[in-house]
């Protein structure tokens, strides 16, 4: 039942792998191409094995300290050792095998039940940079900063069933600003923790308004309307400024600006009030051309 919360690389399909490896942090794909470890763009960097290079470099290591030489004589092999490694792993997220009493053996969750989590996840639309493609093997979530992945892992498959194979989470601190009251103080309330999760099975997230015809993205915003009410707010007080401008006997409109609020009556008035500054501009002119000539010079 719970065999899912083991990270089998090799098992996931080949797309997983490859939106795995595509969502690398750019530090660490940049440290593995001085390394030489970059691989072609719509490549897995796992092994045969299913090794992540992190994995693979953590077995080199044990394997040249002589901690996977047994008993026998004989070395582990990369498929034993990731075994191994993925039940360590099981047993740290709180996941278990115990054997029944016919034999058989089964998968126990050994931690704590919480029951109706008052946790919020909210899904956001993954960081898809300009020319690729959306990667559907990845979501992205925002979280509160006290969950952990081991939270993430366990809230997704217990409550929506989603098998997950990494989860990647950062901090993003938000600008601090005043708060209110005495004394006053800083607070950052905008503050998030983001958490990008790898999946087993693909989700498409619904395309973007702008990536949609004009026929969709049209009905699309009807169906947001009548649904979730978008846009009401901003109906409603055009409505309520329009029956506040009505005359009170019924007869049409009042206006209270003096005319009407339209860009051709606007562009009407600044014509007019332009040309009357410059009308009364040239009569002052003219007005002293004519005190000049009128100047009678003094006797000498």
């Amino acid at each position: 039942m719970f065999a899912t919360l083991r990270r089998l690389y090799a098992t996931i399909p080949e797309a997983a792998a490859v939106a795995r490896t595509a969502s690398t942090p750019r530090a660490v794909r940049l440290r593995r191409a001085r390394k030489g470890l970059d691989v072609e763009p719509l490549q897995s960097d796992a092994t045969p094995e299913g090794l992540t290079p992190s994995d693979f470099a953590r077995y080199q290591r044990a394997l040249a300290k002589g901690e996977l030489l047994q008993s026998d004589g004989r070395t582990l092999s990369e498929a034993e050792w990731l075994e191994r490694l993925d039940g360590k792993r099981s047993r740290v997220r709180g996941v278990r095998e115990v054997v029944r009493e016919d034999g058989e053996k089964e998968s126990e969750v050994v931690g704590q039940k919480v029951y109706l989590p008052n946790v919020i996840f909210k899904m956001v639309r993954n960081h898809t940079p300009a020319g690729q493609p959306y990667n559907p093997y990845e979501a992205t979530f925002r979280v509160p900063q006290s969950v952990t992945k081991t939270d993430i892992r366990s809230y997704l498959l217990a409550v929506y069933g989603v098998q997950t194979t990494y989860i990647r989470t950062d901090n993003y601190q938000s600008p601090l600003r005043k708060g209110r009251g005495r004394p006053v103080s800083t607070i950052a309330d905008r503050t998030y923790k983001r958490a990008v999760v790898g999946l087993v099975e693909p989700f498409y997230y619904p395309q973007a308004e702008e990536d949609m015809s004009a026929s969709e993205r049209a009905e699309r915003r009807k169906w947001l309307e009548q649904t979730l009410l978008v846009g009401k707010r901003e109906r409603d007080m055009a409505e309520y400024f329009l029956r506040h401008t009505r005359s009170v006997d019924g007869k049409g409109w009042k206006w209270r600006t003096g005319t009407t609020a339209s860009r051709g009556n606007i562009l009407r008035l600044i014509a007019e009030r332009r040309s009357e500054r410059e009308q009364a501009i040239a009569d002052v002119k003219s007005r002293i051309r004519e005190d000049r000539q009128t100047v009678v010079p003094d006797a000498a």
